[in-house]
């Protein structure tokens, strides 16, 4: 009986997982669809395709993050361990997490549907260069406190800062700030925070905070290597409805 190569097995493994990943979803929409709609899937081939398409992007985006992503993120927070140099690792902090987010897709076309429902509703002028102020503002203020949530979550590292204390007390400053803030403008901020947690950033940054945990002494990275996702999408919240109250009459 043949062996099968070691390249087939490398290559098919990501695929299978994918498919094992991506199973119950496509389980759950076929039970709705023809048991409880009791109706046939429209477009079939389509979404065979589409679904095949979804498994090998998955695979290979696994793959990437394993190979690139997660490897680069952790070499670079050695180097900076090693260099000793806490301004550049806290500048290459807050422009990581800046750069990774001005350019995030998601971010873009919400902030640009924000615009044009503001314009409709006589929150800003109808015109198309006041829609783009209002978009590129948006825009502006989620990459800025994604950027100062990883320069924050950097020093809460090197400090050893308990993240619960600054995870709490970011939520109460949330909460305390939300009344004061228009109400258009509130739904828009709790969406952001999850906005900035794009497919770039989290592994990266993730890769980021572990490498650096493991090389100081005294940091675990399964305590202290993590969070900073957490304070990622905490921070916009708080950022937008600052906007929001500035910008909005």
């Amino acid at each position: 009986m043949t062996r099968v190569p070691q390249q087939i097995k490398l290559f098919l493994k990501p695929i299978l997982q994918a498919i094992q990943d991506l199973a119950p979803i496509a389980l759950v929409i076929i039970v709705f669809q023809l048991f409880v709609l009791q109706q046939a899937i429209p477009n079939l081939p389509e979404m065979l395709i589409g679904f095949l398409c979804v498994i090998f992007g998955l695979a290979l985006f696994i793959q990437g993050l394993e190979l690139a992503l997660f490897p680069m993120g952790e070499k670079l927070a050695y180097s900076f361990a090693r260099k000793g140099s806490l301004f550049w690792l806290l500048l290459f902090a807050f422009l990581l997490g800046f750069g990774t987010t001005i350019a995030e897709p998601a971010l873009i076309a919400i902030a640009g549907k924000a615009a044009d429902i503001a314009a409709q509703g006589q929150l800003i002028e109808p015109t198309a260069v006041a829609k783009s102020d209002y978009a590129n503002g948006l825009r502006m203020s989620v990459a800025l406190s994604v950027g100062l949530a990883i320069f924050l979550g950097v020093l809460r590292i090197l400090r050893g800062w308990p993240l619960p204390v600054m995870i709490i007390g970011g939520y109460v400053l949330i909460q305390l700030l939300t009344p004061f803030a228009p109400k258009e403008i509130i739904g828009i901020a709790y969406d952001s925070g999850g906005v900035t947690t794009s497919t770039i950033t989290v592994p990266l940054v993730t890769a980021l905070g572990i490498g650096l945990a493991s090389s100081i002494t005294g940091r675990n990275p399964v305590l202290d290597g993590f969070g900073l996702i957490a304070l990622a999408s905490l921070m916009p919240i708080f950022f937008v409805m600052v906007y929001g109250m500035i910008v909005l009459p």
